[in-house]
């Protein structure tokens, strides 16, 4: 067996035992491998383990891993930051954008999508904790930036996506989380349907999957600590 099948084992081995704890089904929950800066041999060495989900932050090296494994019926999300002159590189070639924090992106990839392709899946990133060094929309522009790209065609908008501000607590993991959860609630009051929450890492899925979490993105535990991550 090697490391990336025990790897991926343990990790939903952790999903499985959070969700318990929380009182969820496993079923409700995602897992996203987060193979950046990985060879696309590692991609198929997982999937050979029934992983399916994977997760790239980077356009070219992304599109290469989607062509390379063209025949092995995988999902391609882009969860990295999107710039406009790249979006039609992933509006053609992956099923998922977790990473939309502003209405330009979306009305790029809303253009660029095929009409052959199925609706490109989307996620609104929030930037929950403030933090000047990542991307995302503030909370409180979160549901006019929801209702404008629900009405875009050839999109489908799935719900909101974080990354929050490392903490080695668990409670202090969970409140940022929780956060996004109750953002979600409110913006599906508004009348905007949302049925994902994209959030934890592998530091922190217990938190995110205590909190609702339907997606986890995880790469350190499935394949290892990177070099130039």
């Amino acid at each position: 067996m090697s490391a990336i099948v025990s790897n991926l084992q343990a990790v939903r081995e952790r999903i499985a035992k959070a969700a318990s704890e929380a009182g969820r089904s496993p079923q409700e929950i995602r897992l996203l491998a987060v193979s950046k800066t990985w060879p696309v041999d590692c991609v198929i060495d997982a999937s050979r383990a029934g992983q399916q989900l994977f997760g790239e932050n980077y356009v070219q090296e992304g599109v290469a891993k989607v062509l390379a494994a063209s025949g092995l019926n995988l999902e391609w999300h882009f969860i990295g930051p999107l710039q406009t002159n790249k979006t039609r590189l992933v509006a053609e070639h992956f099923s998922w954008v977790h990473s939309i924090d502003r209405l330009k992106l979306a009305e790029r990839l809303s253009a660029q999508r095929r009409d052959a392709l199925p609706p490109l899946s989307v996620c609104v990133q929030v930037n929950v904790s403030g933090e000047a060094s990542k991307r995302g929309c503030t909370p409180s522009d979160a549901l006019g930036l929801c209702q404008a790209i629900a009405a875009l065609p050839r999109l489908a908008l799935r719900g909101l996506m974080a990354i929050p501000e490392a903490a080695h607590d668990f409670a202090a993991q969970r409140v940022p989380f929780r956060q996004v959860r109750q953002l979600r609630e409110q913006i599906r009051d508004a009348g905007v349907p949302l049925d994902t929450l994209s959030m934890g890492m592998s530091h922190d899925l217990e938190a995110a999957v205590a909190e609702g979490a339907t997606i986890v993105r995880i790469g350190t535990a499935i394949f290892g600590e990177r070099d130039n991550a």
